[in-house]
């Protein structure tokens, strides 16, 4: 579907829950705006929204800028509250168009979804930077006749923009000499440093080695008076040695009489995660296709020959107890190559949940149930540390039940006898089950590609089980990942949200 048809046929719903979150999420002075004022300032970021993303038209996003500008500032709003407003039609448009397009429309959607919001918030500030100089040069004008309630005016008038650039969400900063010389307290998270610290470090400290020339470069040209690039992607430097992927949107400025770059730095970690989310998504989308195919090729001529095969060995009368053994073998060894193929077809199948409030602690109960012969027939120990408090939450009892018995049954066959398995559960905020063991655990090499399609270090088995319980976990918003157990064993991390209504 054409993203013009989606946003038309979405176009109430997102209005309305974009409202929704204002009122819910934002902060407390949009909780207490009437909800036909949102309903008129959120119809008509939407449709400054439609025009730039279908029509390329950015003059109905310039005029709302300066329609909201002006009328959240009487309100007494703060640059955030304003971004965090504009940044909800993420929030609500992403899922949609995930769920509506596919591919290269759904990149190129996501793109221009993400170009313009960049394009408003930096506009907006901006806009609200140039108010400012107006302002100041309003009082130059009149400066000897109203010194004394002018200057009283640029104080305040200053006062206002320094706390809207201190509570901005992305980084400001101003680059002179090479020099950091004004930095608010985004960029100074970002980077992992006080604002003493900030004050007067070079920005090529704080550039990542990868992408320090091509920094250098573009700031060499804009101090030199050449063209160069105002937005551009690179990789900072944190205090504590790690490495982030940045965005900055820089220009020229006039800073205490000299020349200098001023810039708003953005951390685009999380929209690096979601195009590589989408990429992983595609991948997958892919293979679950081609298996599919190879499993209802096989089903038919494997199920023909076990059939076949049962046939055989009832009504033949075996002397040899050897022939016998063989063709139950054969019919056992037929079962297992359909369960593979059950196990293929389950991921090619897209995740439908059927929600139910749930509290996690009694389906691991469940599942630890199931496999109780096998749990005893190796006499392992199960030791359960849950959570006493420990809500219900939404999610589908089969699915995490079989996610569950997905993870005991890898430690169950990794585990020599009378070994441990350790589960965990913790409530804050959302929900948290910790399931380690004792065992040989795997080599360090292998552990980024444990829940990859098909990887497996066991002599039998699809390499489904983990890429199936990452899915199903994924499915309920939620996250899982493996680490090694000192001194030795595995170790899974899930996360859950608590959702208490549909």
């Amino acid at each position: 579907m054409k993203l013009a048809n989606i946003l038309q046929k979405n176009r109430e719903y997102i209005i309305d829950k974009w409202i929704n979150h204002l009122h819910t999420h934002v902060s407390k002075r949009y909780s207490e705006r009437p909800v036909n004022e949102l309903k008129i300032t959120v119809s008509k970021a939407f449709d400054a929204n439609y025009a730039a993303l279908v029509e390329d038209d950015l003059s109905k996003t310039d005029e709302h800028i300066q329609w909201i500008t002006e009328l959240r500032l009487k309100g007494g709003f703060s640059l955030s509250e304003v971004q965090h407003a504009y940044e909800v039609i993420r929030i609500v448009l992403i899922p949609i168009l995930i769920k509506e397009m596919k591919g290269r429309a759904l990149r190129d959607a996501i793109e221009r979804l993400n170009k313009t919001l960049f394009y408003t918030i930096t506009r907006f500030s901006d806009y609200f930077q140039s108010l400012h100089e107006k302002q100041i040069r309003e009082y130059a004008q009149n400066l000897e006749m109203e010194i004394e309630k002018r200057t009283k005016e640029l104080v305040e008038s200053e006062g206002k923009y320094r706390i809207l650039v201190e509570d901005i969400n992305d980084g400001y900063f101003v680059n002179q000499d090479g020099i950091i010389v004004f930095a608010n307290k985004a960029f100074c998270d970002l980077h992992g440093y006080t604002l003493n610290e900030m004050i007067g470090m070079r920005y090529s400290d704080l550039v990542a080695h990868q992408s320090l020339s091509m920094v250098k470069r573009l700031y060499e040209r804009r101090v030199a008076g050449k063209d160069s690039k105002d937005l551009y992607m690179y990789f900072r430097r944190h205090k504590n040695g790690n490495i982030y992927p940045t965005e900055n949107k820089v220009k020229g400025i006039i800073y205490q009489g000299k020349f200098a770059v001023a810039g708003i730095c953005r951390d685009i970690t999380e929209r690096m995660e979601t195009e590589r989310r989408i990429r992983e998504s595609e991948r997958l989308a892919h293979i679950g296709r081609l298996t599919t195919s190879l499993a209802h090729e096989i089903r038919n001529p494997l199920s023909s020959v076990k059939m076949n095969i049962q046939i055989i060995s009832k009504k033949t009368d075996f002397n040899n107890v050897y022939d016998k053994r063989r063709i139950e073998i054969i019919v056992q060894e037929l079962s297992r190559l359909e369960h593979i193929l059950d196990e293929m077809l389950d991921f090619a199948k897209p995740i439908k949940l059927n929600l139910k409030p749930i509290q996690v602690n009694t389906v691991i109960d469940s599942s630890l149930g199931v496999l109780e012969v096998k749990i005893k027939e190796k006499a392992l120990k199960i030791k359960k540390l849950y959570s006493k408090i420990m809500p219900q939450t939404l999610i589908d009892f089969e699915k995490i039940e079989q996610a569950m018995i997905n993870i005991f049954l890898n430690s169950i066959e990794a585990l020599p006898k009378r070994g441990t398995i350790e589960i965990k559960t913790k409530f804050n905020n959302n929900i948290q089950i910790l399931i380690s063991d004792n065992g040989p655990g795997i080599s360090p090499e292998y552990l980024p590609y444990i829940f990859d399609p098909f990887f497996s270090i066991k002599k039998k088995g699809t390499g489904l089980g983990l890429t199936n319980v990452k899915r199903i976990i994924e499915a309920h918003n939620g996250s899982i990942t493996a680490s090694l157990r000192e001194p030795k064993g595995m170790c899974f991390n899930i996360t859950l949200p608590l959702r208490e209504k549909l």
